[in-house]
């Protein structure tokens, strides 16, 4: 049985600070699953709530969306899992019980996957979030994705032959998922910009050409252009989105084409081209039907056969002491091509 209390890393008030302490262990109800967290990495976005304060208003709260761990306790009505099972899945900000930055959470099992025997704890917590946002954004329909046709059976798989695709930011956690995903597709060329010291990483994710982000804009569009050639672009993942990413991406879609977008559009979207935002949370209403098909029946399966694979990991030392230090380091901008990740059972 999980004990009835444990520790966790609580964000006292908007804009507040950090700091570990004591809380209830939950209760799982009907379809959910109690989760022992082995790991759970960081994402940008759980320093921007701290520090813009962002999405929630209801305090003390608890941060992190990305859990890796033991199913300990089963709810009502759950069959597919097993006390005992070693799984992951993505969290949620509200309410916090669902959320990662703590010793124990809770996770509907229906969006709940079984981590391979070739995957540690650390490396699949590297995956929920950026994975979520990685597929909903290329096969998701339309206003939430690309609406692309998910790589779920021969007939889809390979769709994409000869087809351009753009990814801005390949070196992202984001955006090298979105990289193997377009290779599993079928996408050629893959294209992607990023620092070129990340080149053979991106190679071997399925990128089949690499061009230094930092060249002009106008540069960079028309080097894109000529790989492309013939073919005009009609597909652009932005897993930056920044307001030059954006420009880029606008300036190389040929009519019809699309964009999705992790963040907010920050440039005059042009005539005759859409652009998309991406929520990327499996949980949300919309997402749900596209996303039980993937965490049940379709991602363990990939990750054993290393069609997906997850992104490098740091392990933070500390446990959850370590997170603050951690989300400092990124919203610094020091972290680049991989996962920060804690332990948060290792806590003091």
């Amino acid at each position: 049985m999980p004990p009835s209390t444990q520790k966790a890393l609580f964000l006292d008030k908007k804009f507040g600070d950090l700091a570990i302490s004591e809380t209830e262990v939950y209760k799982p109800g009907p379809g959910e699953i109690l989760i022992k967290i082995q790991a759970t990495s960081l994402n940008p976005v759980d320093w921007k709530i701290k520090k813009y304060g962002m999405y929630i208003e209801e305090f003390p709260t608890i941060l992190g969306t990305d859990i890796a761990g033991d199913v300990v306790e089963l709810g009502e009505g759950v069959t597919d899992l097993q006390v005992g099972d070693r799984v992951f899945c993505q969290g949620r900000y509200i309410p916090k019980s669902w959320c990662s930055f703590q010793q124990y959470a809770l996770g509907l099992a229906d969006l709940t996957a079984k981590i391979p025997s070739n995957l540690t704890y650390e490396k699949a917590a590297a995956l929920p979030v950026a994975l979520s946002a990685a597929y909903i954004g290329l096969y998701q329909v339309n206003p939430h994705g690309l609406g692309l046709k998910p790589p779920v059976s021969e007939e889809t798989r390979d769709f994409y032959d000869g087809v351009p695709i753009v990814v801005m930011g390949g070196s992202s956690s984001v955006g090298q998922l979105v990289l193997r995903l377009a290779k599993f597709s079928g996408f050629s060329p893959v294209i992607t910009t990023a620092s070129l010291k990340h080149t053979d990483s991106l190679v071997s994710a399925g990128a089949t050409h690499v061009l230094d982000r930092s060249l002009p804009i106008d540069e960079l569009i028309s080097e894109i252009k000529k790989i492309a050639g013939d073919e005009p672009v009609q597909y652009v993942y932005d897993s930056i989105a920044s307001a030059a990413t954006q420009q880029v991406a606008f300036g190389i879609l040929g009519s019809g084409g699309q964009a999705a977008f992790v963040g907010r559009v920050e440039v005059p979207v042009p005539e005759g081209v859409k652009a998309v935002g991406v929520l990327g949370g499996s949980y949300m209403v919309h997402n749900l039907e596209l996303m039980k098909r993937f965490w049940r029946e379709e991602i363990s399966g990939w990750l054993e056969k290393g069609i997906i694979k997850a992104n490098n990991v740091e392990v933070l030392p500390g446990g959850l002491a370590g997170i603050p230090d951690g989300l400092a380091r990124m919203e610094a901008d020091k972290v680049s091509g991989l996962k920060l990740v804690s332990r948060p059972q290792e806590t003091a």
